[in-house]
């Protein structure tokens, strides 16, 4: 994991107004939370998303999103889409630039998680997350890549973990592991080949656990979602990143609090979930939840 020197730089003019983000997912979690920081800026948001209907366990639908992006001040383009599927993305791509004019910012937000041993874990359901995560990741920022290329403020934001070469986390979990290292992959190896091009591509991952529906639903129920931070905080994360300069800033798998500490932001209380943490990560039962991939 990396804090590149240049995320301090111009902090206090920096915008993302006029600029034209796609992203994967987006209807609610962490993907909206990022989406509605840009909205505050006056971007352009397409969500390619599933969630038309509202699900039982589920808040908010890709209309919904588009509702509160509009509210916060930005520009909205709900697209229905699988992220899965080539045809459904070059139809994304192409909504957006004629939407938009371009696209500038690709986020690869959609990610299914199952935690299973190997065992226990259908093949059908690794197949599902390395087809959303990995391979919907490589997709999305493949096609949207010639537009990439003629913007001078390119950037591809993943939302996935270090390659944490610690056999701990394979081990775990190998399936999930392999879903999310694929995605990291995409930033390793697009930053590199798009490096003369000046399209940045990075990593983005939480300190602790955040408080979306998947923590709630399959990883913890409200013991964890009170040990997590609010999304907001992966948000003004990804905001400091996708305002810097993509020939400087890429290549990066950086932690939210650690960009945050280079603009100064080292309290954090403000992201609890809930306000009686201390705000420490740690195991002990008053401490944040150090979330997967990072060692202690």
């Amino acid at each position: 994991m990396t804090t590149d020197s240049h995320l301090g730089e111009g902090y206090s003019t920096r915008s993302l107004a006029g600029r034209t983000i796609i992203m994967s997912g987006g209807s609610r979690g962490i993907g909206l939370a990022i989406a509605l920081r840009a909205a505050q800026d006056g971007a352009n948001i397409a969500l390619l998303a599933k969630t038309a209907e509202p699900h039982p366990k589920l808040e908010g639908t890709v209309y919904t999103a588009a509702e509160q992006i509009e509210a916060a001040g930005g520009k909205a383009l709900p697209i229905i889409g699988d992220v899965r599927s080539d045809e459904s993305v070059a139809e994304a791509v192409a909504k957006t630039v004629e939407a938009f004019g371009g696209i500038d910012i690709v986020v690869n937000n959609a990610s299914a998680i199952d935690l299973s041993p190997v065992e226990d874990l259908p093949m059908k359901k690794f197949d599902l997350m390395n087809s959303i995560n990995a391979r919907g990741s490589y997709l999305l920022a493949k096609t949207a890549l010639p537009h990439l290329r003629a913007s001078d403020a390119a950037h591809v934001l993943t939302l996935s973990p270090p390659l944490n070469l610690n056999p701990a986390w394979a081990g775990r979990h190998l399936g999930y592991t392999m879903a999310k290292y694929g995605m990291s992959l995409v930033t390793l190896g697009l930053a590199e080949e798009q490096r003369e091009a000046g399209v940045a591509a990075n990593s983005l991952w939480p300190r602790t656990t955040i408080a979306t529906a998947a923590v709630n639903n399959l990883l913890g129920g409200e013991q964890l979602m009170a040990r997590s931070r609010k999304p907001e905080i992966m948000a003004e994360a990804a905001w400091v990143i996708l305002t810097s300069g993509p020939r400087e800033v890429t290549g990066n798998f950086f932690i939210d609090d650690e960009v945050l500490a280079a603009q100064g932001v080292t309290d954090l209380s403000a992201y609890a979930h809930d306000a009686s943490k201390p705000g420490s990560v740690g195991h002990g039962p008053n401490d944040l939840e150090l979330d997967l991939f990072l060692d202690e």
